[in-house]
């Protein structure tokens, strides 16, 4: 098995700077929702060592990238007070949603930085593909992912979403390396980046 020790530092180099404004983004949707929670534990910042899960953001997708799996990692959540925000649960998913949105403006900002930094192409397009995917992962309804929002939106039982949450971890792992849905999610953010760098060079 080739392992590529550049291209895995690369992704989680990547994947660590993707993380800062995904983090970020939830954490001032949440403040300016009434929660100051975030505020207060200093994650209202583009600071990337305040986002930053040493395990989540470092070792794991350098392990995922190495060994040529499905690219897997996460950032260091963000802790809300669903009482402090306004809109309740609604508020909680506007939270939650912030993250995948901010991945994929991210995104159209390095397909734009693209067309004057054409030496940086292949980099910026790495990036670009990464910032899809985690946008597209984190919409999986599973806790702890950002998407499993949608299900305290629709008001599930509170019971049956901690309990989902117990085996959330384990249920992502399956879901992503027992069916077809990770190559899906990666796949369609290669096609995602491609489509995005063509269109800004129309």
């Amino acid at each position: 098995m080739h392992m590529d020790f550049t291209r895995a530092l690369l992704d989680v180099l990547i994947f660590w700077m993707l993380t800062t404004p995904h983090e970020f983004a939830h954490a001032w949707v949440a403040d300016r929702l009434g929660d100051d929670t975030p505020r207060l534990e200093g994650r209202v910042t583009l600071n990337p060592l305040a986002h930053v899960d040493w395990m989540g953001t470092v070792f794991v997708p350098l392990v995922s990238s190495l060994f040529g799996g499905v690219f897997f990692g996460w950032g260091r959540a963000v802790n809300t007070n669903p009482s402090k925000l306004r809109g309740g649960p609604n508020g909680l998913l506007a939270v939650a949603l912030a993250g995948p949105a901010s991945n994929v403006v991210f995104a159209l900002v390095l397909g734009l930085i693209g067309l004057f930094w054409t030496g940086g192409t292949q980099i910026l397009f790495r990036a670009a593909y990464i910032s899809l995917f985690l946008a597209l992962f984190n919409m999986i309804p599973i806790p702890p992912l950002d998407g499993s929002k949608f299900l305290i939106a629709a008001r599930i039982p509170v019971a049956a979403y901690i309990e989902l949450s117990r085996f959330g971890f384990i249920l992502l792992l399956v879901v992503m390396y027992s069916t077809g849905l990770g190559r899906w999610i990666s796949e369609a953010s290669y096609i995602g980046a491609v489509r995005l760098f063509t269109m800004f060079r129309v």
